[in-house]
């Protein structure tokens, strides 16, 4: 007897995705300036972090000429469970990427960009020069734009992070993502500590910078857990803590364990801002460069 295969029986969904609830829905506030961001951002062969990691707020950002540059590329060298943006060889540098940004950021006439880049592995500095150049050929030609920066880790670069900090962003943002005890099914190839680290010693090498991080919960993490994290991230200087709702792309990513309500966000928000955070973002749409523009300018207003 003859076999018969089935390949849709056999390609089952891995993880199957939860129904969002009625909270988690993004906003579309002007049509216009939706297309003419996208538009704009096309025509230029910009990548955007926005569209690479499927972020459910860029309705709304982009309505409002807001939009998350990622950098190097739109592939990535490692393969974390919970992100979408692919993973495989990356393409050679663009020598003429730290231009385009720096137009891009012109056009859409941004007082404060967000920098974001895929992780960079097979560079021997894991990209730290490109990102010093895009940052410096941004404030050349926006002299008052405000830089915020959310790096790889650099794992096992050295002191390779310290050029991007030689080019003096306003922000030095690097997101922990999630609890040390999810870390090897989550992030793989990265460290839990190493990410601290990086944290520590940015605002050690200029105290005046702002460092931000960022976790996801909804992943199967226990509440201890959470709270562990945030006296961890102020034990290494961490200024602004933004605590978002993990989001399945696929039946193929890590699995959601549960939707946090609204009343479960606003309560870890609390006791974030109650262990000293000089300023926190938290709600189950919240992402690192969320409100990022208005966020920046609060921590200006605390700071002074």
């Amino acid at each position: 007897m003859i076999k018969i295969r089935h390949p849709e029986k056999e390609n089952k969904p891995v993880n199957p995705l939860k129904r969002k609830p009625d909270w988690i829905r993004s906003k579309l506030i002007n049509v216009k300036e939706f297309f003419l961001t996208k538009t704009l951002i096309n025509n230029n062969n910009i990548v955007t972090v926005c569209e690479e990691a499927k972020c459910p707020n860029i309705t709304e950002c982009w309505s409002k000429k807001h939009a998350t540059f990622m950098i190097m590329g739109d592939t990535c060298t490692r393969a974390c469970a919970f992100c979408n943006v692919k993973t495989g060889i990356p393409a050679e540098l663009d020598p003429l990427e730290p231009i385009k940004i720096a137009n891009i950021v012109k056009k859409l006439n941004l007082k404060h960009v967000v920098i974001t880049s895929v992780d960079r592995d097979d560079l021997e500095d894991g990209g730290s020069r490109h990102f010093y150049e895009v940052i410096v050929q941004t404030k050349k030609i926006n002299p008052l734009t405000t830089i915020e920066v959310l790096t790889p880790d650099f794992l096992r670069k050295g002191d390779a992070y310290k050029k991007v900090l030689d080019a003096k962003p306003d922000v030095f943002n690097h997101n922990i993502e999630t609890v040390p005890s999810l870390y090897l099914k989550v992030r793989p190839g990265s460290r839990y500590f190493a990410s601290l680290e990086l944290l520590k010693n940015a605002k050690l090498i200029n105290k005046n910078i702002f460092t931000k991080s960022g976790i996801m919960v909804g992943l199967g993490e226990k509440r201890d857990e959470i709270l562990q994290v945030m006296d961890d991230l102020q034990a290494a200087n961490v200024d602004f803590l933004t605590i978002g709702q993990y989001l399945q792309p696929s039946t193929k990513h890590f699995p959601l364990d549960r939707y946090y309500t609204p009343q479960e966000f606003e309560d870890l928000g609390t006791i974030a801002k109650a262990k000293g955070f000089l300023l926190v973002s938290s709600s189950p749409l919240t992402r690192s460069s969320y409100h990022a523009d208005e966020d920046f300018a609060k921590l200006k207003q605390k700071r002074n």
